[in-house]
């Protein structure tokens, strides 16, 4: 009987920005960006599966070390150094030198990370979001049609970067107070928010165009009382497990649990995301969905991150998961998808 040869696997890169510990006023400086951990969990998928992987820094030398390794296709979860345009800057090179590559393009990102522009564009299609205005300095008062309570936060960061527990604001002097504060540290536009009380949700999406697909609503369930505890802040993230707990599916009516999945997805579709995101809702006390913020960059933190656990409580592993994510790319690119029984 003949040899059958196999033909080789595409060889994989990574880029990513990774955390260094700075010292700094603003204590979520770093919380973008991903530990080892996280890179060395995203590599060994692909080691388990046999293909050749390798890492690159999303550093001064990255071009130069892509243009020398030419990776066949990058598993990308750079978010960029500096400037509101920061998480487009790797997608931009590789675009640039012709490697494909996961998740969003320059564009989709670069949009999506300004919060202002993000919420003015997706208006136009009728998503309903928080009215809000845009602080340019510090001097900004609440602004006509903007109501307290409101919420403060940088226009063009993640990760609840600049989100702190007192974030919510009830009065001029504190509006006043927070903008200080925040242009102080972020030196940046404030998105100026009408707060929205009531459950928090936010919602995985993974695919392309008409084939991408929701996962069940994951509901963020506050524990303790008090508002500054109730928002999704830096802190609270940072220290979830004595804060909040996760719910999905959540306990909601079929009319609003579908509402908000389909909501998702014209979002992630409008947006022109590729292969994952995730959108983050508010459910008002009346029941409108508030579109809060997007990321077509989620984290990938096992056991940590948002998105990892929707797929975990929907019944996808971390490995398949990342499979998945990285197949969506292969199609896109008119690449032989990974195939899980190769090895048979």
């Amino acid at each position: 009987m003949e040899n059958e040869t196999k033909p080789p696997l595409p060889s994989v890169g990574i880029t990513y920005n990774l955390k260094k510990g700075v010292i700094s006023e603003a204590d979520d400086i770093e919380a973008e960006y991903d530990s080892f951990d996280t890179i060395a969990a995203i590599r060994d998928v692909f080691l388990s599966e046999g293909y050749k992987v390798e890492l690159f820094e999303a550093d001064a030398d990255i071009v130069e070390r892509l243009k020398e390794a030419k990776p066949d296709i990058v598993f990308n979860i750079a978010e960029g150094t500096t400037g509101r345009g920061r998480e487009a800057h790797i997608p931009a090179i590789l675009s640039y030198l012709g490697i494909p590559y996961t998740g969003s393009d320059e564009t989709t990102l670069a949009m999506a990370l300004d919060k202002e522009i993000t919420k003015r564009y997706l208006s136009t299609f009728h998503i309903q979001t928080p009215d809000y205005r845009l602080a340019k300095s510090p001097s900004i008062e609440e602004g006509p049609g903007l109501t307290f309570p409101l919420i403060v936060k940088p226009n063009h960061e993640g990760s609840g970067k600049g989100i702190g527990q007192t974030a919510v604001v009830d009065n001029a002097e504190e509006l006043k107070a927070v903008l200080d504060k925040n242009f102080k540290l972020y030196g940046q536009p404030m998105l100026i928010e009408q707060f929205i009380s009531g459950r928090e949700f936010t919602v995985g999406v993974l695919g392309n165009g008409e084939n991408a697909r929701a996962f069940e609503p994951m509901e963020i369930r506050y524990l303790k009382e008090g508002r500054e505890n109730r928002i999704y802040s830096f802190h609270v993230k940072t220290h979830y497990k004595d804060y909040v707990e996760y719910i999905c599916p959540p306990l909601l009516d079929d009319e609003t649990n579908n509402r908000m999945k389909e909501t998702a997805l014209k979002i992630h579709r409008v947006l022109s995301c590729r292969d994952f995101s995730r959108i983050d809702f508010r459910l008002s006390d009346q029941g409108d969905i508030y579109f809060i913020e997007i990321n077509p960059l989620p984290g990938l933190a096992p056991s940590y991150s948002d998105y990892p656990m929707i797929a975990e409580f929907c019944g996808m592993s971390y490995k398949e998961l990342i499979l998945s994510v990285f197949n969506c790319a292969l199609e896109r690119y008119g690449m032989k998808p990974w195939n899980p029984n190769r090895g048979e």
